[in-house]
């Protein structure tokens, strides 16, 4: 392995000789930059509905938002996409 601090991904996988050695080779070999990038590609976040979305600023007490924290942790998605489940749900809207 590499001499000093290893290498890691975003995932906390640690990358070995080879596995450098290989995305080098693949970057030698050439991107398909339209693959990539997309050809329909927009600036931006995606849009979550038919329109852009708005930003709604609410208050939380603690008790509240600590158990929305626990189940997006638990779900392994974002605090605000609980709210937005929870909302669709509450007031039946797909």
């Amino acid at each position: 392995m590499t001499e000093g601090k290893p290498y890691k991904t975003r995932t906390g996988k640690v990358l070995t000789d080879a596995d450098i050695e290989a995305m080098a080779d693949e970057a030698e070999r050439g991107y398909d930059v339209e693959m990539l990038l997309g050809k329909t590609r927009g600036r931006g976040r995606p849009m979550i509905g038919d329109a852009p979305s708005e930003v709604v600023p609410v208050r939380l007490d603690p008790a509240l938002r600590q158990a929305v924290e626990a189940r997006a942790e638990a779900d392994r998605t974002t605090t605000s996409d609980i709210i937005r489940q929870a909302l669709k749900c509450f007031l039946d809207v797909a």
